[in-house]
């Protein structure tokens, strides 16, 4: 009995060990919240170059710009000091896979594609900075 309760101590001190560096890890997906808040224009790169302004208040939002609003679940693929990846599923709604690469605060290209409403989406975009938002 001494030594299965030595061994369930000594399982409890690995796990210690394992777990621990998780408790030193920065917060994901940083590199978003370093982005300028305001006005962005988002030109689309390919097809008719369509550019359209958002305001984004939040840029974690930049990851679900065909499923605004919408709790989704969310996996983050990569989380990188310049780009970031996540995959997000929003039930009954569809789901995509977005990438931002910063190239500064002020400057970012967008790629994201996945399902809204049945249907498929592909949109790529260089998106700016432009200021305040103007409501």
């Amino acid at each position: 009995m001494k030594l299965k309760s030595t061994l369930s101590v000594l399982s409890l001190a690995g796990l210690a060990l394992v777990a621990a560096p998780a408790l030193g890890e920065k917060p994901s997906l940083v590199m978003l919240d370093e982005l300028q808040r305001g006005n962005w224009e988002m030109r689309e790169r390919g097809g008719d170059g369509t550019v359209r302004n958002i305001c984004i208040d939040n840029p974690r939002r930049l990851i679900q710009l065909r499923h605004p609003g919408l709790p989704c679940s969310t996996v983050v693929v990569e989380d990188g000091p310049e780009q970031v990846t996540v995959q997000y599923t929003c039930r009954g709604h569809g789901y995509g896979r977005t990438q931002v690469r910063r190239e500064t605060n002020r400057l970012i290209q967008v790629d994201t594609q996945g399902i809204v409403k049945g249907l498929p989406f592909a949109y790529s975009a260089e998106g700016r900075h432009t200021g305040a938002c103007t409501n």
